[in-house]
This record gives structure tokens, sequence and C-alpha cells, in this order.
């Protein structure tokens, strides 16, 4: 399945790097922006000034509890800040940058939710 061209508007700039992890995870513009506007957890970004967001793929209710196998995560730097865990960054007239985008397999730990191998594709284009 050949996904879309993604492009930049006044809302959104994606990076090569985030285009190129959308290709490679299968994940469409229309998926990150779902998960930017409505994430399940919000986690502060390992790059400077950035927020990673994450939604489970799909979630199953086991013994009370809500458990997933996939998550789908996002990361970016907006122009406004975030205020709270629960809240939701707003967006203003400048576009906010998404950086990367990636699939964890399971239910991540909190506050270390990027894999290595994202980490050192990172810093090498930092």
């Amino acid at each position: 399945m050949k996904l879309p061209e993604v492009k930049n508007d006044s809302k959104y700039f994606w990076t090569e790097h985030s285009k190129f992890k959308m290709r490679q995870y299968g994940l469409s513009a229309q998926r990150i922006k779902r998960i930017i506007r409505a994430p399940k957890r919000i986690e502060e970004g390992v790059v400077k000034k950035t927020i990673a967001v994450m939604q489970p793929v799909s979630t199953k209710i086991k013994d009370g509890k809500e458990i997933w196998n996939q998550e789908i995560w996002a990361m970016y730097q907006a122009k406004s800040k975030v205020k709270s865990q629960k809240s939701k960054a707003i967006l203003n007239s400048k576009p906010i940058k998404i950086i990367s985008a990636w699939r964890y397999p399971g239910m991540s730990p909190k506050n270390n939710p990027i894999p290595e191998d994202i980490l050192e594709e990172l810093a090498e284009l930092c």
C-alpha cells in the first residue's frame, strides 16, 4: 500500500525524518495529526523543547484494565506550551514541527518511550 505524499501546510511542518519514519511504519499524516490532537499519553521529548504523544493502535479491556499490544508515537515541537499532562497544545498561526513518528511494540514504560534506534537517528540529524 502506497501512502499519499505528506505536504507542509499552515498548521503542520513535516521533517524529512518524520516522512521517512511514516513510510517505514506505514503511518499516514492523518493518523499522526489525530495522535497530536487527542493523545492517550503525553511525555516530554528527548530533543530539547519537544513533546512526545501516544495513542494505542487498539485497546482491549482485560480484568477491568485497558490493555493494548502496540502504540503509535509522534514527537513534535509546538510554538505554544502544554500547560499540563492532560491538556493539548493549542495550535496557533505558526505550524508545529513534526520531528518523528514510530510504532512501539507492547506498552511502553512511562518517561522513556523512545526506542534506542530512533534516538541514535535523531542524534545523527542534530
